[in-house]
C-alpha cells in the first residue's frame, strides 16, 4: 500500500495528473478533479486573463494548500517563449515547477525536441524543476534525464485526440532507460488507456481532455481514478508471460480417461 510516486524529493500518493483545460464551468472542472484524486493539477498560464486583477481565474477556484500546482507552457512556439511564460510564473509566486512544452505547429501539437532540450538546459540551469512533454523518444527521454529534468512526459498519442496509446514500443523502452518517473502525457482516451500506460511501467499520467469533455466528467474523472491505481496495481503484481500457444488452466495428471 506504501507505494508512493516521487518527484524532486515530493511525494504524491495519487499517480493521476489533472488538467484545468475544456471543461464546460469551472464548477464542473473543481468537482471532476476532487473525483480525480489527483494531487498535481496543470494551469496553462498564457491562457489566464490576468489583465483585471479583480476577475477570477481558475487560480482562485483550488485550495492550493491540497494541490501540487503546475504551471505549464502551453501554447509557446519557441524557446524563449516557454522561458518567458516559466519565468513569469515564477515571478507570480506560484512555483518553480514547470511543464515545458514548446510546440512550434498548432495543427497537430506535437512537441519541438530541439527546443525543448534548449529550454529545458536552461531552466534546469535557473532553478526550475522541468517536467518535459516530448515525443516518445527514448534517446531525448535520455539527453534530457542527463540535463537534469525531474521526470519525462512522452505523448501515447496526439493532444486531445482520444486515440489512446501509439507509441507503445517506445514507451516500453522510456520506461526501461528511465533514472525519472515516466509520465504518459496526452491522447487517453478512457480508462484502459491509463491502465495499459500503468501496466506498462509508466509512473504516472496526465490526463486533461478524456475528462474535461466527457459526457460525465465526474464520474469519467473517478473512472481514470481507478483505471490509474488498476494498471499500478497489476504492474507491481506481476503478468504473465505471453504465450504463441494455449495452457491448459487445470492439471493435466490425474485426469480420468476413458
Amino acid at each position: 500500500m506504501d507505494d508512493k510516486l516521487v518527484i524532486a524529493g515530493k511525494e504524491f500518493t495519487s499517480r493521476l495528473m489533472v488538467g484545468t483545460g475544456r471543461h464546460g464551468s469551472m464548477e464542473e472542472m473543481v468537482a471532476s478533479i476532487e473525483a480525480s484524486g489527483a494531487e498535481i493539477i496543470t494551469v496553462a498560464l498564457r491562457r489566464l486573463d490576468l489583465d483585471d486583477p479583480n476577475k477570477k481565474t481558475i487560480l482562485d477556484y483550488f485550495d492550493w494548500t491540497r494541490y501540487t500546482i503546475l504551471p505549464n507552457t502551453a501554447g509557446c512556439r519557441t524557446v524563449e517563449e516557454a522561458l518567458t511564460t516559466a519565468r513569469l510564473a515564477r515571478a507570480m509566486g506560484l512555483s518553480d515547477w514547470v511543464k515545458l512544452e514548446v510546440i512550434p505547429s498548432p495543427k497537430y501539437l506535437f512537441p519541438d525536441p530541439a527546443g525543448t532540450l534548449r529550454a529545458a538546459e536552461v531552466l534546469v540551469k535557473e532553478g526550475f524543476v522541468v517536467l518535459p512533454y516530448i515525443h516518445a523518444d527514448p534517446v531525448l527521454a535520455r539527453q534530457l534525464q542527463e540535463v537534469g529534468c525531474a521526470t519525462v512526459m512522452p505523448l501515447g498519442s496526439a493532444i486531445g485526440s482520444g486515440q489512446g496509446i501509439h507509441t507503445r514500443e517506445e514507451v516500453q523502452i522510456i520506461v526501461e532507460e528511465a533514472q525519472v518517473p515516466v509520465v504518459v502525457d496526452a491522447g487517453l482516451g478512457v480508462p484502459s488507456d491509463a491502465a495499459a500506460a500503468m501496466e506498462l511501467g509508466a509512473d504516472a499520467v496526465l490526463v486533461n481532455t478524456a475528462i474535461a469533455q466527457a459526457k460525465d466528467p465526474v464520474a469519467m474523472a473517478r473512472a481514470f481514478r481507478l483505471g490509474v491505481e488498476a494498471g499500478r496495481l497489476a504492474y507491481r503484481a506481476g503478468r504473465i508471460p505471453i504465450k504463441h500457444y494455449a495452457v491448459p488452466s487445470s492439471p493435466q495428471e490425474g485426469v480420468v480417461r476413458r
